[in-house]
């Protein structure tokens, strides 16, 4: 007995069109920069029963907002003050102690040794307000 699977012109074409999905969206940088980040880079956690999720990148620390599907979006909440002169980000990290989130934060001017021209360690217990607990970061 001969069992061939015959197809409709119309069933083909559902078959064809139910293969051809479209491609994701590509992700945007901040997406590319939360997925990518370093553990030492990244708090997702709960502050003041809040859910907060914070990012640490270039020597700036970013509040973390996602969207629908894959959207993200980074808003700057702390960076270290100005300096006249070219830096480069040289220390970076946050973690989570005693129910707050500690950054710290160290650039270095280029052609200097040590660190930090500009820099410290603050500390956050809702993610918005920082506070300054050191003028430097350790060596």
């Amino acid at each position: 007995m001969n069992r061939r699977l015959r197809l409709t012109p119309c069933a083909a074409m559902l078959i064809l069109l139910s293969a051809c999905q479209p491609a994701p969206a590509p992700l945007s940088d901040a997406a590319i920069a939360v997925r990518d980040a370093a553990p030492e880079d990244l708090f997702v956690g709960r502050l003041q029963n809040v859910d907060v999720e914070l990012l640490v990148k270039d020597c700036k620390v970013f509040q973390v907002a996602r969207g629908p599907e894959q959207a993200v979006a980074l808003t700057e909440v702390l960076a270290p003050p100005p300096y006249p002169f070219f830096t480069d980000c040289q220390r970076q990290s946050l973690r989570h102690e005693d129910g707050a989130v500690i950054a710290v934060l160290g650039r270095m001017a280029f052609g200097a040794g040590g660190c930090c021209a500009t820099g410290g360690t603050w500390r956050t217990r809702d993610g918005q307000t920082w506070e300054k607990i050191s003028e430097h970061t350790l060596p």
